[in-house]
């Protein structure tokens, strides 16, 4: 868990200015590339491509802290049904495990991911600024109530399962590939 912990924090220090830049084209605010950087840098300097980064920290600390020990469990019941624990399963079904341990991690770290987004975004659909963590907090349960912070939910759930998949079926078997070279 650690070592997810130092991974992600890591990770998002490209993860996130990516980001901004990306949603900000995503809901047409820019037209290009570098007209993004150009305008989030010279209005906030290096700053503005990190708003929202301790955010995304908070969501994908948990999501890998709930997701990589459910993948690990999942894969030894898998194991121990299959084998009796003799040996261990097939790539393609510990990306199933991956799978489904990354869906709920999604499902259970989407408000988490309703906040980011909106800090990232800066401002409501309306054009009215949110003003930090807990304004965001504040504003979705007065004006959408709790299941505002679950909007977007099935669309995460199914690409964080996709990718779970290509991602942890990719790892096994780079994993069983790689094993006899481990071996000498």
């Amino acid at each position: 868990m650690l070592s997810a912990g130092i991974g992600e924090i890591s990770a998002c220090l490209v993860r996130v200015p990516t980001e901004i830049v990306k949603q900000r084209m995503q809901t047409g605010k820019y037209s290009h590339f570098t007209n993004a950087l150009k305008d989030i840098y010279g209005k906030q300097r290096l700053r503005g491509f990190y708003v929202g980064y301790f955010t995304t920290v908070s969501r994908e600390i948990p999501f890998s802290f709930i997701q990589f020990p459910i993948w690990e469990r999942l894969k030894t019941i898998w194991s121990e049904y299959q084998f009796n624990h003799q040996r261990d399963i097939a790539p393609w079904q510990a990306a199933l495990c991956g799978s489904v341990a990354g869906s709920i991690s999604a499902a259970v770290t989407t408000p988490l991911d309703v906040i980011k987004t909106r800090l990232m975004l800066q401002v409501d659909a309306h054009g009215k600024p949110y003003h930090g963590f807990w304004n965001i907090v504040s504003r979705v349960h007065a004006e959408e109530g709790s299941l505002g912070f679950f909007k977007g939910i099935a669309p995460r759930v199914t690409w964080i399962f996709i990718g779970g998949f290509f991602f942890f079926g990719a790892y096994e078997k780079s994993k069983s590939v790689l094993r006899p070279w481990w071996d000498y």
